[in-house]
């Protein structure tokens, strides 16, 4: 994939946006170039194509790094709040030998280890690229989401199990009033913390937090079925626990095939349509761009980049189509939220644009 073109080091371009809106919160900075490339002075374009292009500095602090501990910050306080719900159902499970509060037990147990492999890969991500990974370490997280897939399936089947060789070798339930409040226990634990993991992975843009998020948040319910369940035992249905156990067991199963596709994709390169329309109609608002081409897009972690191509004038000279390329990044930076770096290709239109793609055209 070509370039703009020009000696400096293509248009990568980095921001530090506000991850909820996609905007800079830095007013008046000094770009050395000025948003309407027409009216920029021939001096200050020159230098803008000679000459490294960022609006980074040193003293700003690098918005993946932030959104990384956001993440972090997150995924510990959902591991502590998770397990002490856990610990307090595994003793009232041990109690009054319910396998309906044991699946939920086991269930909770495995949500809140999922904290691990994410807190792992959000360090991981946080590393520069280098000559080996050169777009960086975000697809760790990805990996980490996998992992993820792994355990909610070794949960399920632990439930599963447990619910069926129950129904099959029937054992009385003690401590009612107690298995009951565990399962409260484990709603209130799991809503609070799908609350915050939800809120906090469309913040940073993490697929892989939403959707522990929105596990957590299944989970919440699935505790509540252990309230029913003991409630069924008091009423003399002695059935009542198991079947709940194997109940939690086909609800793990919905969140395993939710996640598990959610993960897929990103693993696929796939992104919303609708950020492909928004950075269509971002470059076909830019100044002086004829055209719009191929607009691929991608996550790296929660981080999105973007390879576009855009039409000139096929009179414009190198520095000009260089300053329209730069503006259409610029423009697509604040436009699209969590999009960090941008390559945007300018080609000549009409008959030249053609003649230029012939040496290649047998390879695409």
């Amino acid at each position: 994939m070509a370039t703009v073109p020009g000696p400096g080091p293509g248009s990568a371009h980095r921001h530090d946006e506000d991850p909820e809106t996609g905007h800079d919160h830095e007013t008046g900075h000094d770009h050395g170039h000025d948003h309407g490339a027409g009216r920029a002075s021939w001096r200050a374009r020159l230098r803008h194509a000679v000459a490294p292009h960022s609006h980074d500095t040193a003293d700003k602090v690098d918005q993946a790094m932030r959104t990384s501990r956001d993440g972090i910050r997150a995924l510990w306080l959902s591991l502590a709040v998770l397990g002490a719900a856990a610990a307090i159902q595994a003793v009232v499970a041990l109690l009054s030998g319910s396998v309906g509060l044991l699946g939920d037990t086991l269930h909770n147990t495995a949500d809140a280890l999922t904290a691990v492999p994410l807190g792992i890969a959000f360090v991981v991500g946080r590393r520069p690229p280098n000559r080996r990974y050169t777009y960086g370490y975000g697809r760790a997280e990805d990996l980490a989401g996998v992992a993820i897939v792994v355990v909610i399936a070794a949960s399920s089947a632990l439930a599963g199990l447990a619910a069926l060789n129950r129904l099959l070798h029937p054992a009385p339930v003690s401590h009612l009033p107690y298995v009951a409040a565990a399962g409260l226990v484990g709603f209130a634990g799991n809503e609070a913390v799908a609350r915050y993991r939800i809120r906090v992975g469309r913040r940073i843009g993490s697929a892989a937090l939403v959707a522990d998020g929105l596990h957590a948040r299944t989970d919440g319910f699935t505790s509540l079925a252990v309230v029913l369940g003991a409630g069924g035992v008091a009423l003399g249905w002695h059935w009542a626990d198991p079947v709940v156990g194997l109940a939690i067991t086909v609800a793990i199963l919905a969140v395993l095939a939710d996640a598990a596709r959610q993960v897929y994709r990103r693993l696929m390169d796939a992104v919303d349509p609708a950020l492909v329309e928004q950075v269509e109609a971002s470059l076909r608002g830019t100044p002086q761009v004829l055209g719009v081409g191929m607009v691929r897009l991608r996550w790296i972690g929660h981080q999105l980049r973007a390879e576009c191509e855009i039409t000139v004038s096929a009179t414009a000279t190198v520095v000009d189509a260089h300053a329209v390329a730069h503006d259409a990044e610029h423009r697509l930076i604040h436009a699209v939220p969590r999009l960090t770096a941008a390559i945007v290709h300018p080609e000549p239109d009409g008959e030249h644009r053609l003649a230029h793609h012939e040496p290649v055209a047998e390879h695409r």
